[in-house]
Order: structure tokens, then sequence, then C-alpha cells
């Protein structure tokens, strides 16, 4: 083994192992399908407070995932390091949307369906995505839920308010019951009949009732 075998290096030779071409097309493929993901996931966002650079990081996603990859499957050598070198990476952050999980795997799977140059799949694997993700997420159930609070004076009064409320709704489903020396605090969920509010007004006139409450939600109850 002489001295320039110990030096040698084909490094000049993995330069030219994926045209520029390949890498300009896939980047901006890349980059069109991130912005589309954005796109789906600020129209589709239900949460509080919409945050931008969550949607910032899905395009980021979709490129890196992109590039990596091209590397990845041009040299076995870079593929094992890769994957050693990646299997340190810890995600921490705190996923406040269950959705938004499905949208980070989105990314990440268009940008290696890109670098193994299957482009059709790519595209129209996201717009198929996209166009379900945005009918089932935007579509308007046809029973909004509600909760009712009311506080109660006695049991009797409970009773008769539970009687009352199943008969003005469609459906009535007790979530939470505080019982306290003062009185009874029920948490009932409720479907209304024609999105008509008009039975709370009722249940606070009747005996006993110190004030009732309606409240839109979400489907989610935390005690």
């Amino acid at each position: 083994m002489t001295f320039n075998d110990i030096f040698k290096s084909n490094f000049l030779e993995n330069v030219t192992s994926v045209s520029m071409i390949d890498i300009a097309i896939a980047m901006i493929l890349a980059f069109g399908i991130g912005v589309f993901v954005y796109l789906v996931h600020k129209k589709t966002y239900k949460g509080v407070m919409y945050s931008s650079g969550f949607g910032v990081t899905l395009i980021a996603l979709c490129m890196i995932t992109t590039f990596v990859m091209l590397a990845i499957t041009s040299n076995v050598v870079l593929s094992l390091g890769m994957v050693g070198a990646l299997s340190i990476v810890r995600f921490r952050t705190a996923v406040k949307e269950p959705l938004d999980i499905a949208f980070v795997f989105w990314s990440i799977a268009a940008g290696i369906v890109l670098s193994a140059g299957m482009i059709p799949l790519a595209i129209l694997g996201s717009v198929l995505i996209g166009l379900i993700l945005l009918v089932f997420v935007n579509r308007k159930p046809n029973e909004l839920p509600y909760i009712v609070v009311v506080n109660c004076s006695d049991r009797n009064a409970e009773e008769a308010v539970k009687k009352f409320i199943a008969d003005s709704v469609t459906k009535s489903i007790i979530k939470n019951k505080t019982v306290s020396k003062e009185g009874v605090e029920l948490n009932i969920e409720v479907r209304l009949k024609n999105d008509n509010t008009d039975f709370i007004n009722d249940v606070v006139e009747m005996d006993h009732v110190n004030h009732a409450v309606l409240v839109s939600y979400n489907g989610e109850f935390m005690n």
C-alpha cells in the first residue's frame, strides 16, 4: 500500500452520482408539495391559535427528507452512517392537535417518494390526501354537541330538570354531577332539536333551579 492509496478518496466521483438536474427537479417539486401541505394544514386547522412556524416546518420537512434520501440512495456507505446519525434524533415538541401528526408524516412521506423518483405518485397522492382532508375536516357535523350546566337546590328539582331536558332535545347524556350542601350541579351533553336553544330559558324558570348555562363544545369532556 502506497502513501497515495492511504489518502485516496472517491469524493469527486460521488459528486456526480446524482445529476444536478435530478437534484433541482426533486427539490423544486419538494418545495411545491411542501407548500401544498402547508396550505391544506392552514385551511383545516381547528385549534385556537395557528402557528405559522409549524406550517413552515412542514415545507422544510419535505425538502430536507428529499435531499437526505437522494444522498442515501446514491451511496450505500452514507446510508449506513445516516441511519446511525438519525437514530439519536428525538422529537420532543408536544403536538397540540392530533391531526398535526398526519401532516408531519405526509411531508416526510412525500419527500421519500420524490427522492425515489416516483413523481406521479408523490403529486397525485398528495393531491388526493389534501382533497380528502379538506372535505372531511371541514365537514360540518349534522348535530353539534352542547353542554348544559344546571344548578339545582334539591334532588326533586334535579329529577325534574333531567326529565325536561330529555324531552326538549334529541339526545341527553349526563357527563358530570357535583353534589354539595348548597345543591346539585349537573353537566349534561345534549343534541338540540333544529338548533333551538329556547328550552334553556324554561329550565332556569323551573322551581328550585338557581341557574342554567348552555355551552357549545367540541365533543371532548374533561372533569
